[in-house]
């Protein structure tokens, strides 16, 4: 199943998923957020940002994705 993405319509606009460039930011940012959460003691934040790390980790790496 293809990630559908923001804005995907009728049209399957967005079907391509999401580019690499996003995928780096999101997870730079992300791993960021993460560590400022950890250093003041909010350890369910940082969790959340952590796990959000590992996600955007593994679709950067392509792991998970079916191969054809």
């Amino acid at each position: 199943m293809a990630w559908a993405g923001w804005g995907a319509g009728p049209s399957s606009a967005g079907a391509a998923g999401p580019s690499r460039v996003f995928l780096v930011v999101a997870f730079v940012s992300v791993g960021v957020a993460s560590g400022i959460f950890f250093t003041d003691g909010k350890w369910v934040e940082g969790g959340a940002a952590a796990a959000a790390a590992v996600y955007f980790a593994a679709r950067l790496l392509g792991l998970g994705r079916k191969r054809a």
